[in-house]
């Protein structure tokens, strides 16, 4: 159920469930596990209200005592509780009463599962470290000595080996056929293609899917996504907003205003009672946990530093593309010097394709200057058959004569849809010259892209003004990687503002391939040297 209200949206289901064995497991924890952190460590442990609401729902059965949900997703602001409660719950599947046994006096109660299997699985050992690290100050010594348990960094036993955790990071094939009893899906926001994220959700789809007594469950825990990033997160939200059956998503996110006010304060455009909406909105979205300082919070809201879209996800948990470029669109178009190229010039070659709905460039680069030109652009246009595709023959020819009339160092290109003309043109020109640079190789891709925007930056770029070149600089929005450079900053590739977005980006892929190509011909000292032409594949 989703619910609007003036200070934000609540999602989840209304008050509480009729039959669950939330009361028995809330008990449990008090008795068993300890506040891991804070000023309140060491002491009994204790959800709040809001915490406790999702637990009783998490564990609501129907009459027969299977569990409402299959599935649930805790989507908060930074700071609300998401591991600690996750941690919480990992304790209870370990070794706490988490499974239906009976009724009494028209109530259902729990029994331990006997050989419980559960998984903290994220795309990286940090954000499992982010869990994992709780279990040593969660579980106290009554539960340590009652239940046998042994802990490990990565995995903690019970009951002499019968039961147990694990921090889980591994490939999706090393996972396939495992039979978790519980697992919880860590900062999903972050499981994207690139990482193996949306193969390590399928096969943890699938693994529980198949257990014995069909009650193995899978939690994920998440701030806001990026629409865009097509994550495991935003996955999710799309499916439950077209089937909410078996699904308990639990979220509490600020009103729309808030992006409103937040972005005229960012802007230096401050209204009358924008910081009012501000604090309130934060209010709302922390809910209960009180131990957050909204202070403290608009305080790095508003720091210069951080970008509107990362304070409305983390802060507001609002779900926000993200609206950082990745070009100064007023550097390039001042870096516009129209010229012609001389013939026999020294060039290098970028290449990306399409097949049918993006465009399909040519850029070329001289290597000497570093000034950038449209060799060649198409979009789509309309067959016979009333399709529309892009005109490969005009392509061919477009090469032919770059080939033709330039000195070609390298042409590097991205395969993906054109696999069987790249194996031609290396095939016409030289396959020992130029190398094949699919996009989707995300690190090398991430140097070029921060090379290329260091270029444009730096002012080492000039290029003919082509608008459509000029709109494709525009279009392109960073996307943040898993990995980071050698100061710890996260890496970036670039991508459209949403998926089958119209505002195309092709362009600016093939002028950092070209960018990428000028590079290598300069660091390999092609200016010192006649250099051959012909295309390069790798």
């Amino acid at each position: 159920m989703i619910v609007a209200a003036p200070t934000g949206v609540r999602i989840g289901p209304d008050g509480l469930p009729e039959h669950t064995l939330g009361w028995q497991i809330l008990q449990w924890t008090a008795d068993y596990l300890l506040q891991p952190d804070g000023p309140d460590a060491g002491k009994p442990w204790r959800f709040t209200d809001e915490q406790a609401r999702f637990v009783l729902h998490w564990y609501a059965v129907d009459e027969h005592g299977r569990f409402a949900y299959r599935y649930g997703m805790l989507r908060r602001m930074k700071g609300w509780g998401k591991d600690p409660v996750a941690a919480a719950l990992a304790c209870v599947e370990f070794v706490g009463p988490c499974r239906f046994r009976g009724w009494s006096e028209g109530k259902p109660y729990a029994q331990a599962h006997s050989a419980a299997w559960v998984q903290v699985a994220a795309v990286s050992k940090d954000q499992t470290r982010n869990t994992m690290t709780l279990f040593p100050g969660m579980l106290s010594r009554k539960a340590i000595e009652e239940y046998g348990i042994d802990l490990g960094k990565e995995i903690i036993y019970a009951h002499r080996g019968r039961c147990r955790i694990e921090a889980v990071t591994s490939s999706p094939r090393a996972l396939e056929g495992g039979r978790a009893s519980f697992v919880i899906k860590n900062e999903s926001h972050h499981w994207i293609q690139s990482n193996e994220g949306h193969e390590m959700a399928a096969v943890i789809a699938r693994n529980t899917a198949k257990s014995r007594d069909g009650s193995a469950r899978v939690l994920a825990i998440s701030n806001a996504h990026a629409p865009g990033e097509d994550s495991d997160a935003e996955r999710d939200w799309d499916g439950y907003q077209k089937d909410s059956s078996g699904v308990l998503y639990d979220s509490l996110e600020s009103a729309p205003a808030v992006s409103a006010a937040l972005r005229r304060v960012k802007d230096g455009e401050e209204q009358p009672g924008d910081m009012d909406t501000l604090e309130r909105g934060l209010r709302f979205t922390q809910g209960d946990s009180n131990w957050l300082n909204t202070t403290r919070l608009l305080a790095e809201i508003l720091d210069p530093r951080t970008a509107v879209n990362t304070a409305l996800r983390f802060y507001y948990n609002i779900v926000a593309a993200s609206e950082e470029r990745a070009f100064d669109l007023k550097r390039w178009n001042a870096q516009a010097a129209p010229r012609v190229v001389a013939d026999d010039a020294l060039i290098t070659i970028g290449f990306d394709g399409s097949e049918k709905d993006d465009h399909t460039v040519l850029i070329g680069t001289e290597v000497e200057t570093g000034y950038q030109f449209v060799l060649g652009y198409w979009e789509p246009v309309a067959t016979t058959s009333g399709e529309y595709r892009i005109p490969v023959d005009e392509v061919d020819a477009a090469v032919t004569a770059a080939f033709e009339r330039y000195n070609v160092w390298r042409m590097y290109a991205d395969p993906y849809f054109w696999v069987e003309w790249v194996s031609r043109w290396a095939g016409r020109y030289g396959k020992d010259v130029v190398i094949e640079v699919p996009t989707n190789s995300y690190k090398r891709m991430a140097v070029g892209f921060l090379a290329y925007h260091n270029a444009v930056q730096l002012g080492e770029l000039t290029h003919d003004g082509d608008a459509r070149f000029a709109t494709c600089i525009r279009n392109a929005h960073k996307h943040e990687m898993y990995f980071v450079d050698d100061n710890g900053e996260k890496m970036w590739v670039i991508q459209k503002d949403r998926p089958l977005s119209p505002f195309k980006i092709d362009a600016a892929v093939a002028g950092c391939l070209s960018w990428m190509a000028r590079n290598d011909a300069i660091a390999s000292g092609a200016l010192a040297e006649s250099g051959e032409a012909g295309v390069f594949f790798a």
